[in-house]
């Protein structure tokens, strides 16, 4: 009897330590899915392939990058909150994520409960910048303009309840000033038509309308954020050109559904921040005018909260609708 007692509890043993492994099948186990949710050419659909194929040699499964368009990334993201709990779906956002709760009320998805903030790459303000052709030197000698003759400076925008016009809000406020907002569907559209003169100001990052700052097109007037940029040290801040109290930064990060095994969130966070470090992917990241700090899980999501209620407040004060 001893004997047989003894084969019962090994046996019992064995089942219980192999339990847990039946229940969390090895990772990754087949192709993992990043989801872009913009156009192809955008600075999310840029990154993401940046990354594909160090994941896929990290990894060794395929990376598949898919571009699912729509309501400022509501729908590609709606898709990965929706998604299995697997570790196979992901979705690269962009600044327009802690917006989108405040402008679209039927948007499908938790933003803070139904998704895994994994990874946030880093942050950049955005540049506000004249047409080469206006006459301004600076931000003060525009605001003054604009006081002299309110509601006849234009300012081009990535779209219409974008960060960048939420923070102009702020801007007309704050400066006591009334300018004309005219939207323009991504930055691709704003970065050409500024350049060209068809709005006095634009204002995005640099990954939208850095290739006219470049080519002189257009010139910065002042960065959003409440510190000066260490890709762009030489420009003022806006509280330097007598804006106090702003402070908006976009940011890109990498996102999964809800409630993931720690195992999963944990290989991928250490992959990716791996990646982001190697001396052909850094430099690009960086060029792209991003101020690469990555930020795990908890900081993230205490970024992404205090962003999505900072954003809303103004959405709401100001009365901002989507397109």
């Amino acid at each position: 009897m001893p004997h047989v007692k003894r084969r019962a509890l090994l046996a019992s043993a064995v089942a219980t330590f192999a339990a847990p492994s039946l229940a969390q099948p090895a990772w990754p186990n087949g192709p993992i899915r990043i989801v872009a949710p913009f156009p192809p050419g955008g600075s999310t659909d840029t990154l993401a392939r940046l990354l594909q194929p160090h994941l896929q040699q990290a990894l060794g499964v395929p990376i598949v990058v898919e571009n699912r368009a729509g309501a400022s990334g509501a729908i590609g993201t709606a898709q990965v909150a929706r998604s299995a709990q697997d570790g196979n779906t992901w979705v690269l956002v962009f600044d327009t994520h802690a917006v989108n709760p405040a402008l679209i009320p039927n948007i499908g998805f938790d933003t803070e409960r139904d998704l895994t903030p994994l990874l946030m790459f880093g942050t950049a303000p955005m540049m506000l910048c004249r047409a080469k052709s206006r006459p301004w030197a600076d931000f003060r000698a525009m605001a003054a303009a604009a006081k002299a003759r309110p509601d006849t400076i234009t300012f081009g925008t990535i779209g219409n309840g974008s960060l960048a016009h939420l923070t102009m809000a702020l801007v007309g406020k704050a400066a006591g000033i009334e300018l004309v907002h005219v939207p323009y569907r991504g930055g691709g559209p704003l970065a050409i038509a500024a350049a060209a003169g068809e709005v006095d100001l634009a204002i995005a990052t640099r990954p939208a309308i850095g290739g006219q700052i470049d080519a002189g097109n257009l010139v910065i007037l002042a960065q959003t954020g409440a510190r000066r940029s260490p890709t762009a040290p030489e420009v003022p801040t806006l509280a330097e050109a007598g804006v106090p109290g702003v402070d908006a930064l976009a940011f890109w990060g990498f996102l999964g559904p809800a409630n993931l095994p720690p195992a999963i969130k944990q290989r991928m966070e250490t992959e990716i921040r791996a990646i982001l470090e190697k001396p052909d992917v850094k430099p690009r990241v960086v060029g792209l005018g991003i101020d690469l700090d990555p930020q795990g899980e908890a900081g993230f999501a205490r970024f992404l909260s205090a962003q999505i209620a900072t954003w809303g407040r103004v959405v709401r004060e100001n009365n901002i609708r989507p397109d």
